[in-house]
């Protein structure tokens, strides 16, 4: 049977899927690979751990007769090759915040207007320009030898096919490209001293760029994101892309390059030539949850939390939960923000305050929804996706406060499904990402808002919203900083 190969390069491991033509999942395999953290807020891999995963993950699949290959992974991470492609230092990655200052930096150098005019979006910490600006100031013998430059799954590539290159859609994350014209900004690099010649080529998702040993085409893939969206069926402007995994997201396919004045959100292109897309993103979703059963209840099962806040009226009787455990980047761009409970009282039990915990994530995510329709999105649907999305009842509160229904579909892959689909237009199995799509991607399910719950979310998202800028007041005055 044909087999078409996705892989996704993720930050705790590499996941292989193999799905036949019509998108049934025939095999799936997974190797872990260990983080460091050697300093407070540093996240660091050995690349070479990826490509040892993915030997392993593609041994473990099984299968024969592989037509296509798409790869995607965890985005922005910077991989510094010298000239003769050896890894020349762990790779630095998204979730890394030691770039602060290169931030300031970079926005300071080009100013913000200038800077999303060029790229679409702010410097935030987890890019890949301000690491190598950290680079050139903290490790000026590493940034010397620097020859080339790549983003995980692309080393990942070069290890595969032999071939130094990656996608659009995951070089729109480096603050180096040029979004709206779909190429590296020469004006970019020229204002931060950057080499053109370290970066390479950029193709559209779905293109060949190279192939295996044994002559699989392997397709140029995308971003994590990119890819889980093609994943659940959101190849162009109609159902947003939902995410409940550690992190939130909120994907819409754009039916052009749009950019928020104020970069609250993302703009990027999509893995469909000549798309774009535009995403909000909270750092503290359904890693909000883990959190708190780890902290409070490590031996509860999730389902018996989530039964506990289903015995709690909308609203959580006045508790409102702040998801900001690890800082914000949608909307407000804040690696300071704090996480907090605000209504507490002696009525409360566990249940009341796991219930927030649910309306606080889902108050975040609409966030994102709303500068999403600043630009004109019109959603008509949500498909929802990552380990949140397995909650029923999470699935109502979100669907209710965002206003929209929340669609599952059949096949929960993530990103490595949406790079099989890549893998197999780049095999010739499908003409295009759309026809890919539409042959593989099927509805099972969908959860819709309740009416009876919309007056509440409403006045609590009210509540939400008024909350953050009260208690950044408090940090500044409290000597936390802004």
């Amino acid at each position: 049977m044909t087999a078409l190969v996705g892989l996704d390069v993720g930050t705790t491991g590499v996941k292989a899927v193999a799905i036949s033509p019509d998108g049934d999942v025939v095999a799936k395999a997974e190797a872990k690979y260990p983080l460091s953290m050697p300093h407070p807020g540093w996240a660091e891999q050995d690349p070479e751990d990826w490509w040892r995963g993915t030997q392993t993950a593609l041994a473990a699949l099984g299968v024969d007769n592989v037509r296509g290959i798409g790869l995607s992974g965890q985005m922005h991470g910077l991989v510094a090759l010298d000239s003769e492609l050896r890894v020349l230092r762990p790779a630095i990655l998204w979730n890394d915040q030691r770039t602060a200052a290169e931030c300031a930096e970079i926005e300071q150098r080009l100013g913000l207007q200038r800077l999303i005019r060029l790229t679409g979006n702010r410097a935030l910490p987890g890019f890949t320009a301000p690491k190598l600006l950290w680079l050139r100031t903290h490790e000026p013998d590493v940034y010397s030898r620097i020859g080339h430059v790549l983003l995980p799954k692309d080393f990942v590539r070069l290890r595969l096919t032999g071939e130094l290159a990656t996608d659009v859609a995951d070089a729109s994350g480096t603050l180096l490209f040029d979004v709206a014209a779909r190429s590296w900004s020469d004006e970019m690099l020229g204002a931060l001293d950057l080499p053109r010649e370290w970066l390479p080529s950029a193709l559209e998702s779905p293109e060949i760029s190279g192939a295996t040993a044994s002559g699989v085409p392997v397709a140029a893939g995308a971003g994590d994101q990119a890819a889980g969206a093609l994943g659940v069926g959101v190849d162009r402007p109609g159902p947003l892309s939902v995410v409940l995994g550690t992190s939130g997201v909120v994907f819409a396919a754009l039916p052009g390059f749009a950019a928020d004045r104020e970069a609250r959100i993302h703009a990027f292109c999509h893995a469909v030539p000549g798309g774009w897309h535009a995403m909000g993103v909270m750092l503290s979703a359904a890693g909000s949850l883990r959190w708190f059963r780890d902290a409070l209840e490590p031996n509860m099962e999730y389902a018996a939390l989530t039964a506990e806040a289903d015995l709690w009226e909308p609203g959580a009787d006045g508790v409102t939960f702040l998801p900001y455990l690890a800082g914000e980047r949608t909307p407000h761009a804040d690696p300071n923000a704090r996480g907090a409970f605000v209504g507490l009282s002696q009525r409360h039990g566990r249940g009341a305050l796991v219930r927030a915990v649910l309306e606080g994530v889902a108050y975040g995510l609409r966030d994102s929804l709303a500068l999403l329709e600043e630009l004109g999105v019109e959603p008509e649907a949500g498909r929802a996706s990552g380990g949140g999305a397995r909650s029923e009842l999470w699935l109502r509160i979100v669907a209710s406060v965002l206003r929209i229904p929340l669609e599952r579909t059949a096949v929960e892959e993530g990103a490595a499904y949406g790079a099989a689909l890549l893998g197999g237009v780049a095999g010739g199995v499908f003409n295009d990402v759309h026809e890919a799509v539409a042959a593989c991607v099927r509805v099972r399910s969908t959860v819709e808002p309740d009416p009876a719950w919309q007056e509440t979310y409403e006045q609590g998202y009210s509540r939400f919203r008024a909350l953050y800028p009260a208690l950044r007041a408090t940090r500044a005055t409290e000597g936390g900083g802004p």
